[in-house]
């Protein structure tokens, strides 16, 4: 009889420890998925990475056309040079198609302000390509862009990539497209600032490190042509494509899309050239398209878009 009574005390007992491992088990589990849930249902930000490359840049505006006519969101735009350029004024809220007639009007004396008396370190002032940004842009900051956008330059003094998200958008472009040699440098405060493709000619990085989950990036940095240049402007502005092009190699292997325009005929200062750009970057980006389609499709399926 005692022998039962202890057997019944300790069967309840068991139970109860049972109970207990069920009930913190079942508390953890709802804890973990809890917390896993958000991470897991978290909106995804494409970002469009454009790449620098002077007056190649215009075939930005060719992906962009694509991709609005696909409808893939835009939560993020991050720009070097050229593509800082095209990148801010998409970022003012322009569509594509507004970007292509600023284009049509758009001329060296619009955005040019050759600097022959004094040499500064560049053939070219930058002012009227600041006050043309902003004039377009509405003198409207970074920071209150209707897309998020960050332009990204070189500190001449250190040689570190330097992002600009929040300030003068005119003055950011023209860090960001301050070319060495070509350009006067651009001091803000007590740095220097140089073109952004000197370290980051397809800022991938910059994109990712601002919460990118996936980066559609727009490389005009390759296909050179394979010749001589021809005296000192040419020489230079093919050694700096060439950089361009052997920095974006690496850049654009961290990029989920990568769109290269065939703009290998077009030159950095060819301006007249923009509607070939345009169409060059049309074509680049609608072979794409099956590529854009399966990742929307696959973050709509997780619930990310």
């Amino acid at each position: 009889m005692i022998q039962n009574i202890f057997d019944l005390r300790n069967c309840a007992k068991l139970k109860i420890a049972l109970l207990i491992v069920f009930i913190t088990f079942t508390l953890s589990s709802c804890s973990l998925m809890h917390s896993a849930s958000p991470a897991s249902t978290k909106p995804a930000k494409i970002a469009v990475v454009l790449g620098g490359g002077g007056s190649k840049g215009f075939a930005h505006i060719g992906v962009l056309k694509v991709l609005e006519a696909q409808k893939i969101p835009i939560h993020m735009v991050v720009g070097t040079s050229a593509g800082s350029l095209v990148g801010s004024l998409y970022a003012s809220g322009k569509s594509a198609f507004e970007l292509q007639a600023i284009a049509l009007k758009m001329d060296k004396d619009n955005v040019i302000d050759y600097d022959w008396k004094v040499w500064s370190g560049g053939l070219i002032k930058g002012d009227k390509l600041e006050n043309f940004i902003n004039a377009n842009v509405k003198n409207t900051p970074i920071e209150k862009l209707k897309i998020p956008y960050y332009a990204v330059a070189t500190n001449i003094a250190t040689g570190e990539e330097a992002v600009f998200d929040r300030g003068n958008t005119g003055m950011a472009v023209r860090a960001s497209c301050s070319v060495p040699a070509v350009f006067h440098p651009l001091k803000i405060g007590s740095n220097t600032y140089v073109d952004g493709g000197v370290v980051s000619p397809v800022p991938v990085d910059a994109a990712r490190r601002n919460g990118a989950d996936i980066v559609i990036a727009v490389d005009i940095s390759g296909g050179l042509r394979k010749d001589v240049p021809d005296g000192i402007m040419d020489t230079m502005k093919k050694s700096v494509n060439i950089m361009y092009s052997k920095i974006a190699e690496y850049q654009i292997k961290n990029a989920d899309i990568v769109i290269r325009p065939d703009v290998r005929d077009i030159g950095s200062t060819d301006m007249d050239k923009f509607n070939e750009a345009i169409f060059e970057g049309e074509k680049a980006a609608t072979l794409k398209i099956p590529e854009l389609q399966n990742i929307i499709s696959r973050l709509k399926q997780e619930g990310r878009l």
